[in-house]
């Protein structure tokens, strides 16, 4: 299906979805969001895929909320269909997710392989929210990075509050949200904001790179259930986490890429994962 404000790969079983505005920094519309939406789902529906990468085209990854529709905002109000939309959920209701993972940008966590964020550039506001539901943040030498909100008289939106303080911790999520200053790469790495940096002149193909190395030599199905284990691990007891672990790995002994996972060790070549 043809898309107006993004672009969507699929290539040695990774799945590039590209935030496409580049003459706005791809700020972030409605348009874009119901796009990203639809490759996030058609990624995880497609067994060709193992890994899926967002990034931006040209020199930014998400300028946060299109600035005219806040301006818009700011002179007229929102209005009754206007809080409609930014309150309902994005995603569809699935059955065996938790509530938590499926408001409008928190879904992402529910998706069952790993979803990377590829930060080429600036990244503000919302932009920087969606990177924080994204399960890995790899960042180029040239991003920056701010929440911006509180220079705007808003707030941590979107469950930032909540997302945030877990990635960086309380102190640093504090400096980053109160003070809205942005940060280069290099703090960010060392707040744990993103787990890598590469540079610019090489940052997709190093992506790539990485993307692919865990679409082929990791299991596809240990992906699926670690993700699963550590976001609900958010909101269990260490007892409850830990008896899911022990279940989980009983079941493990049963499939196909438990005894792959061994065969290919003992017989020293590549993995060939099944997901089964």
């Amino acid at each position: 299906m043809p898309t107006q404000e993004t672009l969507y790969n699929v290539a040695n079983r990774v799945a590039t979805i590209t935030l496409n505005r580049p003459d706005k920094l791809n700020a972030w519309t409605a348009v874009m969001e119901s796009e990203v939406r639809s490759h996030m789902e058609n990624a995880e529906q497609d067994d060709e895929v193992r890994v899926i990468v967002v990034t931006g085209a040209g020199r930014g990854f998400c300028a946060g909320a299109d600035m005219s529709l806040l301006s818009a905002v700011a002179e007229r109000g929102l209005g009754n269909r206007g809080r409609e939309q930014v309150l309902r959920d994005g995603a569809n209701r699935r059955e065996g997710v938790a509530p938590d993972f499926q408001k409008k940008y928190s879904y992402f966590p529910a998706i069952g392989k790993p979803v990377i964020a590829a930060i080429n550039g600036p990244v503000v506001g919302l932009g920087l929210v969606i990177t924080l539901y994204c399960d890995l943040r790899l960042a180029s030498d040239a991003s920056r990075f701010s929440t911006t909100f509180a220079r705007r008289g808003l707030i941590a939106e979107y469950g930032m509050a909540w997302m945030l303080p877990r990635i960086i911790g309380i102190a640093n999520a504090l400096d980053l949200l109160l003070s809205a200053r942005t940060i280069d790469a290099a703090e960010a790495l060392r707040m744990g904001l993103v787990n890598r940096v590469f540079p610019q002149e090489t940052f997709l193909e190093k992506v790539q790179e990485f993307a692919q190395e865990l679409a082929s030599t990791v299991s596809p199905r240990s992906l699926r259930i670690i993700k699963r284990q550590v976001y609900e691990a958010m909101s269990q007891p260490l007892g409850e986490a830990f008896d899911i672990s022990v279940r989980e790995m009983m079941a493990c002994f049963r499939t196909e890429d438990f005894k792959e996972g061994v065969a290919h060790f003992m017989e020293k070549r590549p993995a060939a994962f099944t997901g089964k």
